[in-house]
């Protein structure tokens, strides 16, 4: 944490600048320099953070999709796959400094008076200390923004968690607010900013949608509550046009880079075969029409994925092509494609997890309206989004349904998200067929990360010993 204020300030340049790189001899002589405004704006504090929210959402997403096995390596025995011992500390230290900026924008929105800034900036930080929260487990918080002090304490993962929890009820009440002395900045804002007559009511309903999913995440602890989150619900998205998602980049989606660097033979973005096959028909029977927009057949007219921790099938031709990648024709992953955060269907399937043991008709309508939700998203056709859905495979009746199908289902609808490592967890990894990867080495499942190795050189002692990977989080118990 630190320097925390020269790398928000770097972080709000980046944002107006054209994400330009910032050097530290620049803040040396900034006071020296009479043109200079010495603190952001709140409209570049909104560019900025907004943008790293994304962006964050894709780092954090490219961690987890080996081990939820969206993804696989084309290289036998990776460290992805195999759940060896990687250093993250480029992804943690993103994660702090989009945190240490909206911080900065809170404290200015408070400064005048503006409580649409005040809410997003809260919202902001919600999800950024979530997302280490979810990777990593005790995290600096309490103190992380103090720039007196250095070296921060470690909060305990259950005391993150509810810190995150008060920061959406924070945002709630602010966003509700219609009096905000200054209003959100439309050309600043690159989630709602498109949508400007109703960008303070969607971030509201975002709010919600967050809540609902912290508090569903709990779902094997003694401390969950259904009701609770079907409230929080009611209240958030209704529509595939309230999805949050980030699509302001400088050059194409990172996942589209993914893809595009794939073509140009620096391998990478390659299919797990659990994932193809859970979309092909081998795994459930059923062709799922969703594979075509996700994905492109191989140069033998075919959906193959690849082995997690066995890399390619064909040692040595790495390059011919007859497996599935990260494809930039894909809705989700192409050059113009929004990195989604949070989504409608994804909700839609909360609703049916959180009403299952109380309301199964409830339960299973909003099973199907979240597999629906999915396949417009993706720009399924309708006959094929109505053939799956007719079919008996999916289409089993409110008494048939089960968790089980509500978490297949999920799974697809979340590909990417780095919300999908939470759920695997949450369900322990019970999906049909899935497997530990070839040459894993941790005896079970994997199910939190190493702290960074720069984090150890900046905080010392304060950061926790490192416990096996395969050691459950608080609320994974």
């Amino acid at each position: 944490m630190q320097k925390i204020i020269k790398y928000t300030w770097c972080a709000a340049l980046i944002a107006t600048l054209g994400l330009q790189s910032c050097k530290d001899d620049y803040f040396d002589k900034l006071s020296d320099n009479p043109n200079q405004v010495p603190t952001p704006t709140l409209n570049a504090l909104l560019a900025t953070s907004t943008y790293k929210i994304g962006n964050n959402n894709f780092l954090a997403g490219s961690i987890v999709a080996p081990y939820v096995q969206y993804t696989a390596n084309p290289s036998a025995n990776a460290a992805g796959d195999t759940y060896q011992a990687i250093d993250f500390t480029s992804t943690w230290d993103a994660l702090y400094f989009a945190m240490a900026d909206a911080n900065e924008m809170k404290k200015l929105a408070v400064a005048q008076g503006s409580s649409e800034y005040k809410g997003v900036a809260d919202v902001i930080i919600a999800y950024n200390l979530t997302l280490v929260n979810d990777l990593w487990g005790d995290a600096p918080f309490s103190q992380a923004f103090d720039i007196n002090n250095l070296k921060p304490k470690y909060d305990k993962q259950q005391e993150v968690y509810n810190q995150a929890i008060a920061l959406l009820d924070e945002a709630i009440v602010e966003l509700a607010k219609t009096n905000a002395t200054v209003k959100l900045a439309p050309t600043s804002d690159l989630i709602y900013g498109k949508t400007p007559a109703t960008e303070r009511a969607n971030w509201l309903k975002m709010a919600y949608g967050l809540k609902a999913r912290l508090l569903n995440k709990i779902s094997k602890t003694s401390s969950y509550n259904p009701t609770a989150v079907l409230a929080a619900l009611s209240n958030s998205f209704t529509t595939n046009a309230d999805d949050a998602g980030m699509a302001t980049f400088k050059e194409r989606n990172p996942w589209a880079n993914v893809a595009l660097s794939n073509s140009q033979q620096s391998l990478g973005g390659w299919l797990s075969e659990q994932f193809i096959d859970a979309l092909n028909g081998a795994t459930f029977t059923v062709f799922d029409p969703r594979i075509e927009k996700i994905t492109d057949k191989t140069v033998n007219n075919t959906y193959i994925g690849t082995v997690n921790g066995a890399g390619n099938r064909l040692p040595g031709a790495n390059t011919t092509k007859d497996e599935c990648y990260i494809s930039s024709n894909s809705p989700w992953t192409s050059n113009t494609a929004p990195i989604l955060i949070v989504t409608y269907a994804e909700l839609k399937f909360i609703e049916a997890e959180a009403s299952f043991d109380t309301d199964k008709t409830k339960a299973y309508a909003a099973y199907l309206a979240g597999i629906s939700a999915n396949m417009d998203k993706l720009l399924v056709s309708t006959t094929a989004r109505d053939a799956y859905l007719a079919n008996p495979v999916v289409n089993v009746g409110a008494a048939a349904l089960t968790k089980d199908l509500i978490f297949k289902e999920k799974y697809i609808a979340t590909y990417l998200n780095p919300e999908a490592w939470n759920d695997a967890r949450r369900f322990d990894y019970k999906y049909k067929d899935f497997g530990m990867p070839a040459n894993a080495v941790l005896p079970t499942f994997i199910r939190r990360l190493d702290y960074p190795q720069g984090e150890r050189s900046k905080n010392g002692a304060n950061v926790p010993a490192d416990v096996a990977r395969t050691t459950k989080l608080w609320w994974d118990q």
